[in-house]
């Protein structure tokens, strides 16, 4: 695990090229077919030289949670566990790693008709008439989230709505999945190394036609709702696409926005899992052969 641009990919690849094993994806944007270049996803060579799984599950505007990573990624593991390999977790999304390793309540899924409704209402009267809703039906969650907060407000509405309990009360119910145990190694980078790092690669992913990218994500025309729209680098260029700022802004806000991201996920894991190994590229390299 670790934060983008530290170079977790390549890591992975070498380990297991050297182990003869597998990667399962740990990141929530990489779920997403379409969505290749602005989220670094593996490239085809690599994926056909080792088996890559959790990668282009779904087309849009389908929509993952952690708990279906977790609960899809399990199954995947056992498959790869039977056929003696031990695959490698790989990302950096946080919550999918704890949804995996810890459990996560099994929420039912929504209804696709409740959604749509929560959407109309959102696009008429907004992402604060959302959240007074959700003060009425589920104060609790209210408390947790922000009122701008529109995707996790709308998420909240769409499970209360959809089964008949708050998002709170299924959260406070135990998982009924067995917890995994299983050693977490985070690869560290200097903090200005990896500050040029992500400001390369968002030029280099330019280069390689990102832009269009977003102009095909744009024309899906998705509920402003859905968590891609709010990936870093993806929402600065929607907004160039929009003609609310210049390209260049664009770029340059895309880039502050990903150092930001880089910056909360190395304290996310240096808070959340205190037991993982730190350590360099090398240095990791050599424990996880072991």
């Amino acid at each position: 695990m670790g934060a983008t641009g530290t170079g977790k990919s390549a890591l992975a690849m070498r380990v297991a090229r050297a182990t003869s094993t597998s990667i399962v994806c740990c990141d929530s944007m990489q779920l997403y077919r379409g969505l290749n270049i602005g989220t670094a996803k593996p490239a085809d060579a690599e994926r056909a030289e080792v088996p890559h799984f959790m990668v282009d599950c779904c087309d849009l505007p389908d929509m993952y949670s952690a708990a279906r990573w977790a609960k899809e990624a399990r199954v995947v593991i056992e498959h790869e566990n039977e056929q003696g390999r031990i695959p490698l977790i790989v990302g950096g999304t946080g919550l999918y790693l704890r949804a995996l390793v810890e459990g996560f309540a099994d929420i039912p899924a929504e209804k696709p008709e409740v959604r749509q409704r929560f959407e109309a209402l959102q696009k008429e009267a907004g992402t604060a008439a959302l959240y007074q809703l959700l003060q009425h039906k589920d104060p609790d969650m209210a408390l947790r989230l922000k009122a701008g907060d529109t995707q996790r407000i709308m998420r909240a509405l769409c499970v209360c709505e959809s089964t008949g309990k708050t998002l709170s009360a299924w959260q406070q119910r135990d998982s009924e999945a067995v917890p995994i145990d299983c050693p977490v190694f985070v690869l560290d980078v200097e903090r200005e190394i990896l500050r040029q790092r992500l400001a390369d690669r968002f030029h280099a992913m330019m280069k390689a036609g990102w832009l269009d990218e977003v102009r095909w994500l744009d024309e899906q025309k998705l509920p402003d709702s859905h968590p891609v729209l709010r990936a870093v680098g993806y929402r600065q260029l929607l907004d160039y696409l929009h003609g609310k700022i210049l390209l260049e802004q664009a770029v340059s806000d895309g880039i502050t926005a990903t150092r930001r991201y880089a910056k909360r996920q190395v304290t996310w894991f240096h808070n959340q899992t205190p037991d993982a190994v730190h350590g360099d590229s090398k240095t990791l390299e050599k424990l996880m052969y072991g």
